[in-house]
């Protein structure tokens, strides 16, 4: 039984299915180009490598080799696509357990390589194309920042395995000076502080969240109702537009909307 989990790959086979895959990336990035209904698509996932080089990142962590890999997979669709009408939605499905720690992470620029993905996603959608992201598993600290975070639309399976927040809860734990227990009767009382996803959506971020029957290896009525969902973001963001301010709607999110609007007046 494998210590890592494997459901970032099998929704990225399930959903991509006779898409085109695009080379020249690291086994631990799975990139295809597809249609979803009437639309082009570039689906990306990272996903575990047990013979990754760097031993930090075997286990689905967004290291050095996944974040200039997503930014080159990003960058070539904006180039590709830059004098095109219809722009190629991008679809970031997520199951990262974190952004890769190590020393040689650090020496080499870790920081430089998931900022470098994050932007490329950013202009992206500044360039017109739409971005969705699918929450299939954890969805933690710089390796969400870095996959999905910069989504016109975040979507989240309803499950006990999706969960995210800035860091693992033994980590959160020791910075807080707490117990696993303690941080968790904390997190109850403090939505930003806890892991499930109805705290999450309580913030405003997610557009949806949607049931499944079974998350770990998709069947065809999953596939077909998440596929749905994924192609009324697309509608909603052609609809809508582009912009993140859709975020801001939910009740924990009063203060964050009312700063806003104060700045937006005095500017």
């Amino acid at each position: 039984m494998s210590s890592y989990s494997l459901r970032g790959l099998h929704w990225f086979e399930a959903l991509s299915a006779n898409a085109k895959p695009f080379p020249g990336l690291p086994a631990s990035l799975r990139v295809a180009d597809g249609v979803l209904g009437d639309q082009a698509v570039r689906w990306l996932a990272v996903v575990a490598d047990p013979d990754n080089r760097f031993a930090r990142a075997r286990n689905g962590e967004v290291g050095l080799l996944e974040g200039w890999g997503l930014a080159k997979a990003v960058d070539e669709a904006i180039q590709a696509d830059r004098d095109q009408a219809q722009k190629r939605a991008l679809i970031a499905i997520v199951g990262v357990p974190s952004q890769a720690y190590g020393r040689r992470e650090e020496a080499l620029g870790i920081h430089q390589a998931l900022a470098g993905a994050a932007d490329s996603y950013a202009r992206a959608r500044l360039a017109g194309h739409a971005v969705i992201a699918l929450l299939v598993g954890k969805a933690m600290s710089g390796a969400f920042l870095a996959h999905g975070y910069q989504a016109n639309r975040l979507i989240a399976l309803r499950d006990p395995g999706v969960m995210v927040h800035a860091m693992g809860k033994a980590s959160a734990a020791r910075v807080t000076l707490r117990s696993v227990e303690e941080l968790e009767k904390l997190a109850a009382s403090v939505p930003p502080m806890a892991y499930d996803i109805d705290s999450y959506a309580s913030l405003g971020l997610l557009w949806e969240t949607l049931s499944v029957e079974q998350i770990e290896q998709p069947n065809a009525a999953d596939i077909s109702r998440v596929s749905h969902c994924l192609g009324q973001a697309l509608a909603d963001v052609a609809a809508n537009g582009r912009d993140l301010r859709s975020r801001l709607g939910a009740s924990n999110r009063a203060a964050s909307s009312r700063v806003r609007q104060l700045l937006s007046e005095q500017w």
